[in-house]
């Protein structure tokens, strides 16, 4: 693959999902969980935003530093995540500096044909950085559907439910 105009208009369609999302939500929906022991709206858009940052933390350091804030550093002494305690609002915020990281990221390495670091020897997306995106995308797809799940069990009606399938037309655009 060497043209990255399709796959982008995808990741940025994928932002705009998130966005419409967490725009739909009520300030009480951020708390809700499935009562088990899951984890809460909030928690699984933290998770989403913090993808981003961990994998370029691993894989492109210097491409993970503007998500992070040097003077503050976590148990490991890494630099912590700039949204770490940030309010639930700031959220698209995080997202979005999180998807920039990651374009950026993956246009360097492309550029350069230096693949990303491998800490841990997974094969850290060998076969081409653009793969990171993909990922991405199908990873806030995974907890956007989790998001919908625990926002039905905690009341929304069949009405409200079908109101946020308006993020569809994004992809048919």
């Amino acid at each position: 693959m060497t043209d990255l105009t399709l796959l982008l208009d995808s990741f940025r369609r994928n932002a705009r999902v998130n966005d419409t999302l967490i725009a739909a939500l009520t300030p009480e929906e951020f708390s809700l969980t499935d009562g088990r022991g899951g984890w809460t709206v909030e928690r699984h858009l933290r998770h989403m935003a913090g993808f981003r940052v961990g994998w370029l933390w691993n894989m492109s350091r210097d491409h993970a530093m503007p998500l992070l804030n040097p003077d503050e550093l976590d148990a490991d002494g890494d630099p912590q995540w700039r949204w770490a305690n940030a309010p639930a609002a700031s959220l698209p915020e995080a997202l979005a500096a999180g998807d920039a990281a990651a374009i950026t990221a993956v246009e360097a390495h492309r550029a350069s044909g230096e693949p990303f670091a491998d800490p841990w020897g997974e094969g850290t997306y060998r076969s081409d950085p653009a793969h990171f995106l993909m990922h991405t995308i199908v990873h806030d797809s995974h907890h956007r559907g989790q998001i919908l799940s625990l926002i039905r069990q905690g009341g929304r009606t069949p009405e409200q439910m079908d109101a946020l399938d308006s993020h569809w037309a994004i992809w048919r655009e």
